[in-house]
């Protein structure tokens, strides 16, 4: 079994808006709103490409045996203006498919996002974890990464789960 981790690419679409989906079922199984506030727009397909053609984010497709089993999504954001021009990373999105998992697809792909970020002088990093995503919290305090802020979201839409 060979890992590999690479940019995507706009060739990589079909597999991505194969796989997107996947990834925002698992997320909203418990908080439904985070399709409507953490997720990508519709259409789908150019929400992909824009962030896949962003110069000033990251997004990389990690492989097993060539076959794309995941993507990871990061941006870099200024810091408020007390932090003198610091910057931080921001892990957007990181999905591997349940049967690829714990074979260390995840963990290459981390590796390959903070590594450019870090070259550019940032130091600093999130991830966004919902609630109730053991594993992918888990993983990222495997890695270094610990709790430093819970946004907290009430609805009176009236739609279960969403409080």
């Amino acid at each position: 079994m060979h890992i590999s981790v690479r940019p995507a690419s706009l060739e990589d679409l079909p597999r991505l808006t194969a796989l997107y989906p996947l990834a925002e079922e698992e997320q909203t199984a418990r908080k439904p709103v985070w399709a409507l506030t953490d997720g990508l727009d519709r259409p789908l397909r150019d929400a992909l490409s824009s962030a896949i053609s962003d110069p000033e984010s990251w997004f990389l497709v990690g492989e097993i045996d060539g076959v794309v089993v995941g993507f990871i999504w990061a941006t870099v954001e200024s810091m408020l203006d007390r932090a003198a021009g610091r910057q931080i990373g921001t892990i957007r999105l990181i999905y591997t498919e349940p049967d690829a998992r714990g074979v260390g697809v995840g963990h290459h792909m981390l590796e390959a996002v903070l590594r450019p970020m870090r070259e550019l002088g940032i130091g600093d990093f999130d991830a966004r974890v919902g609630p109730g995503q053991r594993l992918t919290k888990n993983f990222f305090e495997g890695h270094e990464f610990a709790a430093r802020s819970i946004v907290m979201h009430h609805s009176d839409t009236g739609n279960a789960g969403d409080d």
